[in-house]
């Protein structure tokens, strides 16, 4: 969490409700050090947004509550900055290497080759691990 987390949410947000939030998320990304209001409102100019509607959606109600609860949300789940990932269920925090993701991939191809062993449709197998919730190592 950054003081400017939740103004580049709204930029987003407000970006998506005219079938363009990648394309916000992909400029907020790219110039994470620069996410300023008026940077915002340049990006939105630069993918050709109604600027006006765009800077009523960045103060729409409605459109800060969502913001809230996609943060209660992965607040209950572990996830608490960015990167967050989840395999299955697992939890992965921040940036990793290629193998910390090949290693938990590779555990949850075992499990789910014990399901199928066991008798479990392969189509059933994503519904059956994760049926329960979290799942662990």
């Amino acid at each position: 969490m950054h003081n400017r987390a939740q103004a580049a949410s709204q930029a987003a947000e407000a970006a998506g409700k005219q079938g363009k939030f990648w394309e916000m998320h992909d400029k907020l990304f790219e110039n994470f050090k620069d996410l300023s209001d008026e940077n915002f409102a340049k990006w939105a100019g630069e993918l050709s947004l109604n600027l006006d509607q765009f800077k009523k959606d960045m103060e729409d109600p409605e459109l800060k509550k969502k913001i809230a609860e996609q943060q209660k949300l992965s607040m209950s789940l572990g996830a608490r900055g960015t990167p967050a990932f989840f395999v299955n269920g697992r939890y992965l925090s921040g940036a990793q290497p290629k193998e910390a993701f090949k290693a938990i991939i590779d555990e949850e191809i075992k499990k789910a080759d014990a399901l199928i062993a066991k008798g479990t449709p392969r189509d059933k197998v994503y519904e059956e691990t994760i049926k329960n919730g979290k799942t662990t190592p």
